[in-house]
């Protein structure tokens, strides 16, 4: 559980019982995915945090149930954030917004100790005078919602901090409407579906999300087998929420993991069809213009391993059109 107080740039923390017992530098990485856990080691050693009121130093101070934990933001380097020529397939662009269509293996933004290679970057190249004027130093100008490194696809960036607030707005009142495209192991017993339940940090395994009876955020996923052939399903999926691997912790709870999800997947379905990386494509996203209201739909053609990977499983189907 946190809180933020942007214009001081301090966030509060109060630790839930899943992370009894952990020490400070994780909770802290855990708590903030974007962020190295040599980021917050060196912000405790620098006095940047407080445990109920206390400056603590040692970053393996262990933490407890009902714990108040103040980060004070250490200040990022923005000046060090420089444009690079990436190339950007560009879906849609008008004066106030940039729509791409993000290829995988493209990480979104920068973080702390990696401030090149990102989407972020390619922004700052391709329009320095917008997206370098929305620089902070959370290194995220234009950024509204991300996809994960290996997720490929439909994603909207905003041109200027006001359309940003107006973007952050629409898909925090989930007034969007996304639609995946993803390859998962096996064959889908049951072909379409509603899954809804909380997501959280998994206690087993601090590197995933997992489905959780409390302390989580209410994740909704729905999905409908397409298509299926040599022991892969290709699978359309709606998600009412943007849960961190919502999708990817969705189809793995069905047993139908995501195709090259290593994290979730397990060997059997890494491996399988040799997928090179977690088959999921946001294919389609419905969202009103931030400014004039009016109805847009944008699509992301599949990028080629993916169709690759589907050759390979013997499927060429195409999705159908959603119905309105």
């Amino acid at each position: 559980m946190s809180e933020t107080n942007q214009s001081v740039q301090i966030t509060k923390y109060e630790v839930t019982d899943e992370f009894y017992g952990v020490r400070m530098d994780i909770f802290l990485k855990y708590s903030e995915d974007d962020y190295s856990r040599a980021f917050f080691q060196r912000a405790i050693k620098k006095g940047m945090v407080t445990l109920n009121g206390e400056v603590v130093t040692i970053p393996k101070v262990m933490v407890e149930v009902g714990d108040k934990i103040e980060l004070v933001w250490p200040e990022l380097q923005s000046s060090e954030l420089h444009g690079e020529e990436i190339d950007l397939d560009i879906l849609f662009e008008d004066e106030h917004m940039l729509v791409v269509n993000k290829p995988p293996g493209l990480v979104v933004h920068p973080g702390a100790g990696n401030t090149s290679g990102t989407l972020v970057n390619a922004l700052l190249h391709y329009n320095q005078a917008a997206f370098g004027s929305m620089v902070t130093e959370e290194l995220r100008p234009g950024i509204v919602h991300r996809l994960d490194k290996d997720t490929s696809g439909v994603l909207v960036i905003g041109k200027n901090e006001h359309v940003v607030a107006k973007l952050c707005e629409i898909f925090a009142e989930r007034r969007t409407r996304k639609t995946y495209l993803a390859l998962v192991h096996g064959f889908m017993q049951q072909p379409y579906g509603k899954i809804e339940n909380l997501i959280g940090r998994s206690a087993k395994n601090r590197k995933k999300m997992a489905i959780v009876e409390r302390n989580g955020k209410e994740a909704i996923t729905r999905y409908q087998m397409i298509a299926y052939n040599q022991n892969a399903s290709l699978v359309k999926v709606g998600i009412e929420t943007g849960r961190t691997h919502q999708i990817r912790v969705h189809m793995a709870s069905l047993s139908h993991p995501v195709l090259g999800d290593e994290l979730y997947g397990g060997k059997q379905a890494y491996k399988h069809l040799n997928a090179p990386r977690q088959m999921l494509h946001a294919w389609r996203l419905r969202i009103p213009h931030p400014i004039t209201g009016k109805k847009m739909k944008f699509e992301a053609p599949l990028p080629q391993d993916f169709l690759d990977t589907m050759s390979r499983a013997g499927i060429t189907v195409v999705a159908k059109e959603d119905s309105e």
